[in-house]
């Protein structure tokens, strides 16, 4: 277990909902969605190197146990209760998931909290991975990072293809983008069928050339040894090399606009 004792936790209500976040570090504000199975160490490390980069990072309890090891039981049980749950669209195509009411609060309130910075820069992952898009219809989302988003699941031409927005949402996203008024940014390993390339050649389509896509390449034989599984860019597989590079990129640009 991660006890998670270097952040503080506080349980916050928006959108009629409660759940708890953990905060820690002091600067701009990133709010940073957690991946399944929920915050393992992994995950929490990541928190932490952003707090290392000069971030106050939020970090919502969204499912799971907070700071409990990743196992494959736990995994399929967070997935499970993920699924059915009305707050996340696992499936549909075209739509929005609910959650991301709670999470512009949350936005609102890291902003306020932090008491600096232009805005605030987003990260979510796997699970969470759209998210960080889906929230940037509001105007305090100044960098939306998408690390291997996974939803809707890849079953299916039109999910593969799919990001995980309604219409409406997509075109205010779109015309923010335009606009410069929000960076997008997609990370990925290029042979990780849970995020298919066609959901990111989709990005591009609708966001244009000012969307960064950074695929990380882990076919057979590549030069930094990633497996032909490899799938979390900023948690499981950080280390020297690609995956450290896409996080300094994302850095980067939080620094830059917020």
């Amino acid at each position: 277990m991660d006890a998670l004792d270097d952040f503080t936790s506080e349980m916050r209500t928006f959108d009629g909902a409660s759940k708890r976040v953990f905060w820690n570090g002091d600067g701009p504000a990133v709010v940073l969605l957690t991946e399944m199975p929920g915050i393992t160490p992994q995950v929490a490390d990541a928190a932490r190197r952003f707090v290392d980069a000069g971030f106050t990072v939020a970090m919502p309890d969204l499912f799971g146990e907070a700071g409990r090891p990743r196992s494959v039981g736990y995994l399929l049980a967070s997935m499970a209760k993920g699924c059915v749950s009305k707050e996340f669209v696992a499936l549909a195509t075209g739509r929005t998931s609910p959650v991301t009411g709670w999470l512009r609060g949350l936005i609102g309130e890291a902003h306020r909290r932090a008491g600096v910075g232009r805005g605030v820069g987003v990260v979510g992952m796997c699970f969470t991975g759209g998210f960080a898009l889906a929230v940037a219809v509001d105007p305090l989302v100044k960098v939306s990072v998408m690390s291997q988003p996974a939803l809707p699941f890849a079953l299916g031409a039109a999910r593969k293809a799919d990001i995980g927005l309604s219409p409406g949402d997509l075109r205010v996203v779109a015309d923010r983008v335009a606009a410069d008024e929000v960076c997008a940014i997609g990370l990925r390993f290029t042979a990780d069928r849970s995020v298919p390339s066609e959901r990111f050649r989709r990005l591009e389509d609708e966001l244009g050339e000012t969307f960064i896509a950074v695929e990380v390449d882990n076919s057979p034989g590549n030069p930094h040894g990633f497996s032909k599984q490899a799938h979390s860019v900023l948690t499981d597989e950080y280390r020297p090399g690609p995956t450290e590079d896409a996080f300094d990129l994302v850095v980067d640009h939080f620094t830059r606009r917020l």
